[in-house]
């Protein structure tokens, strides 16, 4: 195999510079790599005289020191990131548009309620971004529209209006306890048979008896009051609440809280969210709506599947039950709008916002970027009036 003179002059100097051989034979060995101003093929002088060994300049002196011997990493540039060429419709484009404005920067992503500290080091929790917007524009909506069942037949509006206010306040309860798992046009036609079916049997027998008829002009009262429902059979009241939801439950937690509170509570019912939630089947978000119609206090928020369901879609929070949503909620939400936010929410959830087949469409929020979880370019679902030529929808909504 023939080697290549440029392979050989390779080999000898990287054996001269080698730490094994002595400084005359690395001497010599690179003199012949050194540089020299004159060319290769000049014909030495005559009287020109080969210099000895010991006339040879030394390592510093040598002719190698005035070659260029710039280190290579100063030589090579770095290398620069290559940029991606951009394709032929895009330079066209540019030439035609030189003045094309600059795309707008996209809209910081909303976050939920979140914890943070101050400069003191104080835990407080900063609210969700434009959670007023959202819940002003629901607001409107749910004033523009108050045709949900919560409107006319919520808990808070179904107590007897000619009732003593100590009755008021234990219908207020009763209508609470019946509604858990049930709706609320089922909760007002069973609250309506307890006003005026409840009373004691040897009454009612009496009435069917002397065929006693009450005129239109004086108003009966309600028979739903603590005395009747310790005196009604539990069979006989659960006759009357058979529409609800678990009315089998709800007979005995009824029977057993009539017997709390005349025991304890001097026939009234409690003023406190610890003793609300002291009676049977009773839990958080029954007692703090019961203290806000009942007693008129807001000391907590009634969180219900609407609630925990909306605030969810919306970002508020990220919370897995009710009681979860109720705590965020309280850690930002003003006091002020403690009393009003779950009628506001359980009138959305059932009239727009429905658990199946949201109407988006219909929600003020909608094109307003504002709800994270809109269904975009659904249409108004509001029925039409038959027979008109422009067919209109009998509700209008108006952009906000």
């Amino acid at each position: 195999m023939r080697t290549s003179r440029t392979s050989k002059d390779t080999a000898k100097l990287l054996q001269a510079l080698s730490p094994r051989a002595t400084r005359s034979r690395n001497v010599s060995a690179l003199k012949k790599f050194s540089y020299d101003a004159k060319p290769a093929n000049t014909i030495p002088e005559p009287d020109s005289v080969t210099p000895s060994l010991s006339a040879v300049r030394s390592d510093d002196e040598s002719s190698l020191s005035e070659a260029n011997t710039a280190d290579i990493e100063d030589l090579i540039e770095p290398p620069t990131k290559r940029r991606k060429r951009a394709s032929p419709l895009v330079h066209s484009k540019m030439k035609e548009d030189p003045d094309e404005k600059p795309k707008p920067t996209p809209k910081p992503r909303r976050l939920p309620a979140r914890k943070t500290r101050d400069a003191d080091g104080a835990v407080k929790v900063e609210p969700p971004s434009n959670w007023e917007t959202m819940y002003d524009t629901v607001k409107k909506m749910r004033e523009d529209n108050p045709t949900a069942p919560v409107d006319t037949m919520g808990c808070a509006e179904l107590y007897w209006r000619e009732s003593r206010a100590e009755d008021k306040r234990f219908q207020t309860l009763i209508a609470l306890m019946l509604s858990s798992q049930t709706k609320d046009t089922v909760t007002a036609v069973a609250m309506q048979r307890l006003h005026t079916e409840l009373g004691s049997e040897s009454e009612i027998k009496l009435e069917e008896q002397v065929n006693i008829k009450v005129e239109e002009d004086i108003k009966k009262d309600s028979t739903l009051n603590l005395r009747n429902i310790l005196a009604v059979e539990p069979t006989r009241l659960n006759e009357l609440i058979r529409t609800v939801g678990f009315h089998n439950n709800k007979t005995k937690y009824i029977k057993a809280t009539a017997l709390i509170l005349r025991d304890q509570y001097n026939g009234d019912i409690p003023s406190t969210p610890e003793g609300l939630m002291a009676l049977p089947g009773v839990g958080p978000k029954m007692a703090y709506l019961c203290l806000s119609a009942a007693w008129g206090k807001h000391l907590g928020i009634g969180v219900d599947v609407h609630v925990h369901r909306i605030t969810n879609l919306w970002g508020w929070n990220k919370t897995k039950t009710p009681e979860e949503t109720r705590m965020a909620l309280q850690s930002w939400l003003p006091h002020e709008k403690w009393h009003e936010i779950n009628k506001l929410l359980v009138g959305l959830g059932q009239t727009v916002c429905l658990p199946v087949k949201r109407r988006c469409g219909d929600c003020y929020l909608a094109g307003s970027g504002l709800c994270k979880s809109e269904v975009k370019g659904m249409e108004p679902s509001f029925p039409r009036i038959k027979g008109s030529p422009v067919d209109e929808p009998k509700i209008k909504i108006e952009a906000v």
